[in-house]
């Protein structure tokens, strides 16, 4: 090989060496920025933690921004009770949980139309929504017009929605 091409030929080996390593510690950081499903302080601090639905901890379905699910959560650490939650933003539905807030709450309740997600829908894809099915099938595509915060308490209930007096009424408080 000529030595201009071979010396050539080694600066690009060099150079992508170079690029991938650079790529690698990119990801490295941007990596470290990723948030952890948020599960309560008390919980987090305990050495051994599962969200799973045979625990005893109230389960909290929104999105972290919403101010609703804001003050939901605020109430429950308020009141010292221990919840995960559960942002569908980052983690999505549960395909398997979709089915059994709609049979305890209605796929109308579970619906938000008064939302500006819901508005900013297509005008067919708003018709189209008549039945349960229809309704699943939207909120799985759009989890911003399911209705929040949708909450699953230990005793097997599902509310949706933030009512500070029905809560403490359901809970005994």
């Amino acid at each position: 090989m000529v030595p201009a091409l071979r010396a050539r030929s080694n600066d690009l080996k060099n150079n992508s060496i170079l690029k991938r390593s650079t790529f690698f510690n990119v990801l490295k950081q941007a990596f470290r920025f990723v948030k952890k499903p948020q599960i309560s302080q008390k919980i987090r601090s305990s050495r051994f933690h599962k969200m799973s639905k045979n625990n005893n901890l109230v389960t909290v379905y929104g999105i972290s921004n919403c101010d609703t699910v804001k003050k939901a959560r605020a109430w429950l650490n308020a009141h010292g009770l221990e919840h995960a939650f559960h942002d569908f933003k980052k983690q999505g539905v549960p395909a398997d949980r979709l089915l059994p807030w709609m049979q305890a709450v209605g796929w109308e309740k579970l619906t938000n139309r008064q939302g500006t997600t819901w508005r900013k829908l297509d005008p067919l894809v708003q018709a189209s929504v008549i039945d349960e099915a229809s309704a699943a099938a939207v909120l799985q595509a759009h989890v911003s017009v399911i209705k929040r915060p949708v909450v699953e308490w230990t005793d097997g209930r599902i509310t949706v929605g933030f009512q500070a007096d029905a809560w403490a009424t359901a809970l005994g408080l």
